[in-house]
């Protein structure tokens, strides 16, 4: 049986929220969704968009360039 997701908990962010920290507008978020251009976890429960803060950062951190 699939994992049992609590959506209640306060990891859990909106699509402006999530936005913010990736530096995207939610309809560019919702772009991505939809043509799965980039990796951003997201999770539905009915109609509603939710992101985890931790998955956003983690994202945001995976696109750092070193110039070692």
């Amino acid at each position: 049986m699939a994992e049992q997701i609590d959506f209640s908990d306060e990891d859990f962010i909106s699509p402006e929220e999530a936005g913010k920290i990736v530096r995207a507008k939610p309809g560019t978020l919702a772009v991505w969704r939809s043509t799965k251009r980039y990796p951003l976890p997201y999770y539905k429960s009915g109609r509603a968009v939710l992101y985890r803060r931790s998955e956003c950062l983690a994202f945001v951190q995976d696109g750092r360039v070193s110039c070692d």
